[in-house]
């Protein structure tokens, strides 16, 4: 056993030696200890003492936790059948532990005492009133026959989690289609020489087309074929659902019983729905405020959403000859009309963002806005195309970060930071080297290079590295030592995604573009005539994104907020989409069927978050607007108030230390436009 990588007490996984047979005997031993560290804090006459606590529990379950995240990130990135089939034979028994843990009325009693003590530091006591709020959501002050159920559906939801998250991936890896060269006139030629080279790789002739983000969405805006674009949207919004592929993989049943646990769940607790059990730990008081909250927002961006449709569907009719537009032609119409007003496309900007150069420029700003570098480093991979940084101040290594940018097969689609460790400051170790510094994982999926040139990417793809940038600093530039409060730990859900949202602004500025571009060809910059096209295009089309993420956040809520909703999704999302949106999908669109945020992620009673935190970074975004994008005073301060902070302030106070006051709605409007 000491051979098994998963037992290693190495700062870093041996991501590179992990193997499916490693997993049961691994955690099984991990589990083991853990289990006799509860036992041994909560003993009669144990102490009500946190130090001991942490040495004892704190450094076994970590250990765990370390473990089992290196398997649950093969597991997503990496995926094989074997992987996959000792990550589930494992599962339950990892579920049951945390189960139990969560719900151990010695431990919960021994927080409490340690909660009722004197002199604890602000971090300390933040950190139990965290955990005494969990110990409660998880069911530690339930007794009996509801005690055994809470544990029976906490399992249960765990294993439907994860089968809802395979069978989008199974089914988005799953379906491909082989094309001529003429059926892909108008896609940019990278995505023809990889739709060829897939084909090749397979040993046929023509031109692979599947439904992975850097494929699809190429097609469905440049493909001139129309036949072409409705057979790729058909097959992508049927994924994991009834009318796709493989019976097996519909998500409906699943969907169903996840949202019927978690209002069982819900009751059980003393909560009329799940969403008031999620909204405990959010900014957020209720869910009818987060309601009013989505229906105010839809209400200012509806005229704007009826402009932009309005336009489209003109232009269709008068430019393209196309009287009804479709919603597999609206991608391909908006960059149409997008290239007529502004006189640029989405191709033309992304022959000037080449990956290496846009990590090159996203590096510097970091260590100009907040005086880290990031240094490149070595360390055991899963892939070949994965890298390792060190982050470093002033010489010394105050965290460590892998990149995995590209789509393949065997990987979750969509873009993620993930924790590998948080900081800590270690009670098993000696005080000179106990502090363990944050290391995490940033995952996105964008296109290989082609033809031996470098990935090229589109200015969305870039705003999505610097939005998971956002998070990955929010981890590693904490200053909090207790485990639970540092980085991103126990910050509100709602809130999580200010710093995330708010590193997006530097995508818009044009010393920044400067920074990230040169040309795949010629080396040269972006053109400043080419940047201002793209600045008068910035809110293109912002009425009908912002209808979109509020019908997804309005579903979720409702379905959780509304027991029996459970019963109709469908139904209750055809009510969403006439209550907000401008333009309904077809009949035939199972978006939810695919929607892994709700289901299979955390974002369940909390979608909302997405639009929640864009209003508290645009309101900080202001700051650095009214000060200077780049003044080192301003960078400090938000360093400071919010990033360093971690949790041990709520995050409305960190956003009213940051900029002095509540926040307000109006720069959110101001920069989509909607003012």
């Amino acid at each position: 056993m000491t051979t098994n990588p998963l037992l290693s007490t190495a700062p870093l996984p041996d991501f590179g030696a992990i193997r499916p047979e490693h997993i049961q005997p691994a955690i099984t031993e991990l589990l083991e200890q853990a289990r006799a560290a509860l036992a041994q804090v909560t003993a009669d006459g144990a102490p009500a003492n946190y130090e001991r606590l942490a040495r004892v529990l704190n450094t076994a379950t970590e250990r765990l936790s370390c473990a089992w995240g290196a398997v649950g990130h093969l597991n997503a990135v990496a995926n094989t059948p074997e992987l996959r089939e000792a990550y589930n034979a494992v599962l339950p028994a990892v579920t049951e532990f945390h189960t139990q843990l969560g719900a151990n009325e010695k431990l919960y009693a021994l927080y409490k005492a340690i909660a009722a003590q004197q002199d604890l530091t602000p971090a300390r006591a933040q950190l139990l009133r965290h955990a005494i709020r969990d110990f409660v959501l998880s069911g530690a002050e339930l007794h009996g026959d509801a005690k055994t159920r809470f544990a029976q559906i906490q399992e249960r939801s765990a294993e439907l989690a994860q089968a809802f998250s395979e069978h989008v991936m199974d089914a988005t890896d799953g379906w491909h289609t082989l094309v001529d060269a003429d059926e892909l006139r108008g896609v940019p030629a990278d995505v023809v020489a990889n739709a060829r080279a897939a084909a090749e790789k397979d040993g046929q002739q023509g031109h692979k087309l599947g439904l992975h983000f850097p494929v699809y969405m190429p097609v469905m805006q440049y493909a001139e074929n129309r036949a072409l674009r409705e057979r790729l949207y058909r097959a992508y919004v049927t994924r994991a659902s009834e009318l796709g592929d493989k019976p097996d993989w519909d998500n409906g049943p699943l969907m169903q019983e996840i949202v019927q646990l978690r209002q069982e769940e819900a009751r059980l607790l003393g909560y009329a729905n799940f969403a008031e059990a999620s909204l405990v730990a959010k900014m957020a008081h209720s869910p009818q405020q987060v309601l009013d909250f989505l229906r105010d927002l839809a209400r200012r961006a509806r005229p704007y959403a009826q402009r932009d449709l309005d336009e489209l569907r003109d232009f269709a009719r008068a430019a393209l000859q196309m009287d009804e537009p479709q919603a597999w032609d609206l991608a391909y119409v908006s960059e149409k009309l997008k290239e007529a007003r502004y006189a640029f496309s989405d191709q033309e900007v992304r022959q000037y963002l080449t990956l290496p150069r846009v990590l090159d420029g996203l590096f510097s700003i970091v260590e100009r806005l907040f005086g880290v570098r990031f240094v490149a480093a070595q360390a055991s991979v899963w892939h070949d195309s994965v890298q390792f940084y060190e982050l470093q101040r002033e010489g010394r290594v105050i965290g460590q970060v892998y990149l995995d940018l590209y789509a393949r097969a065997g990987k979750r689609p969509g873009a993620w930071m993930d924790e590998v460790r948080s900081r800590w400051a270690r009670p098993d170790r000696a005080a000179a080297d106990g502090e363990q510094i944050p290391v995490a994982h940033l995952v996105c999926n964008f296109p290989q290079g082609a033809d031996g040139k470098p990935a090229l990417l589109t200015h969305d793809d870039v705003t999505t590295l610097f939005h998971e940038c956002g998070h990955g600093l929010h981890h590693l530039l904490t200053r909090v030592n207790e485990l639970g409060v540092s980085g991103i730990s126990g910050v509100e859900w709602d809130a999580v995604e200010l710093p995330s949202q708010f590193m997006e602004n530097f995508c818009w500025e044009w010393e920044v573009l400067q920074q990230l571009s040169a040309h795949v060809d010629s080396g040269e910059p972006l053109p400043r005539a080419l940047f201002d096209k793209m600045l008068a295009a910035k809110n293109y089309q912002a009425g009908l994104q912002t209808l979109r993420q509020i019908e997804f956040a309005l579903f979720d809520m409702r379905l959780h907020s509304e027991p029996g909703a459970e019963q109709s999704i469908q139904a209750l999302l055809d009510e969403v989409r006439a209550e907000v949106s401008v333009n309904p999908p077809p009949d035939f669109n199972r978006f939810q069927h695919s929607f892994s945020h709700i289901f299979a992620g955390g974002y369940a009673a909390g979608y909302y978050s997405y639009k929640w935190a864009e209003v508290l970074s645009a309101d900080c975004w202001a700051a650095f607007e009214e000060e200077g994008v780049f003044n080192p005073a301003t960078g400090r301060r938000y360093l400071d108030e919010i990033l360093a902070m971690g949790s041990v302030r709520d995050a409305m106070d960190n956003f009213k230390a940051f900029r002095g006051r509540e926040p307000r709605i109006d720069a959110l409007l101001r920069h989509q436009g909607m003012a």
